[in-house]
């Protein structure tokens, strides 16, 4: 195909960085071939060699962490300021620590609603002195890890049903009120403007009996099992509240490539609870990911064209 000056349209190239794993779940040969149907060229990034010497690219899309690759992208963008960088370095690293995460939470509404949203009760918790007074917090609580950076230790939580219990947690540490949800665990996955949201099975309710039973006792997360909690006529969230909630969400973040979860409360069906925001999901389980994908590339691509053609213009006058 070729445009109306009788030459083949220029093809986009969009750089990734991303760890191998991510890299393997993420780059299927299905998306390469969608995205190159439409003149999309995904390019590997070599994160150990300058980022400078490996372009040009029209955007560059990427999950690393370190303060090299972070100063590498400053760089790249310094010499090359048109390249679309998604997602900001500094947007993404408020996704590392889960007390400022879910701050966005509180202005995520512009205007009320039915549904009520928020997040669980916490307490950060520095040291273990910290323990010893009183916390205001309801029991059972969910302990954990204040660094959220895809680490396996990141991952490690535990289940608290009293203040005994306190005393075998390891510091710092991040206290969440557990909220009983039915069992249901709704994740919403953001790319751009599209929103999609999935249920899936969490943990089970907690009930009085039961907390009184384990009082003292961690349980790890890996422990608990959900094989028994039933999901299939759970109903979904409405398509209004969680596309605004996303709305609210991206906005605040300054993020295109997140999905976040939420738990409905067991006694108040109009209440929702936003309990964790991850960077860059898992996509390739959403069905059609690759037109999902190519459709937003395309997007950044075309406002970036007229952002140019923009600028061109004014500098002509």
């Amino acid at each position: 195909m070729s445009n109306s000056n009788g030459q083949p349209p220029r093809r986009h190239r969009i750089g990734y960085a991303f760890p191998p794993k991510k890299e393997q779940t993420f780059i299927q040969p299905s998306l390469i071939a969608h995205a190159g149907q439409h003149g999309i060229d995904l390019v590997p990034v070599d994160a150990a060699k300058a980022l400078t010497q490996q372009g040009p690219f029209d955007c560059i899309i990427h999950k690393l962490y370190d303060d090299d690759w972070n100063q590498q992208l400053k760089e790249y963008s310094s010499l090359y300021p048109r390249t679309v960088i998604l997602d900001p370095p500094e947007s993404i690293a408020r996704l590392h620590n889960r007390v400022s995460m879910l701050d966005v939470i509180k202005a995520a509404f512009k205007a009320p609603r039915v549904e009520n949203v928020g997040v669980p009760k916490q307490v950060l918790i520095h040291d273990a002195a910290e323990l010893e007074s009183d916390l205001g917090l309801k029991f059972p609580v969910i302990a954990k890890p204040v660094l959220a950076n895809g680490s396996a230790k990141s991952h490690q939580m535990s289940m608290v049903f009293s203040g005994e219990g306190l005393k075998k947690v390891e510091t710092p540490i991040l206290l969440q009120e557990f909220v009983n949800h039915g069992g249901t665990i709704f994740k919403v996955y953001v790319i751009g403007d599209y929103t999609e949201c999935v249920k899936r099975r969490s943990l089970p309710d907690i009930s009085d009996e039961q907390r009184t039973k384990l009082a003292g006792v961690v349980v790890p997360f890996s422990q608990i099992s959900n094989e028994e909690v039933n999901i299939e006529g759970v109903e979904m969230p409405p398509p209004g509240f969680v596309e605004e909630l996303a709305k609210g969400i991206c906005d605040g973040l300054k993020l295109n490539f997140f999905n976040f979860d939420v738990i409905r409360d067991s006694n108040d069906k109009h209440s929702y609870y936003v309990i964790d925001i991850n960077y860059f999901p898992g996509y390739a389980k959403l069905h059609n990911f690759e037109h999902l994908l190519t459709d937003f590339f395309l997007a950044v691509l075309s406002h970036k064209s007229m952002s140019q053609q923009s600028q061109s213009q004014l500098e002509q006058e």
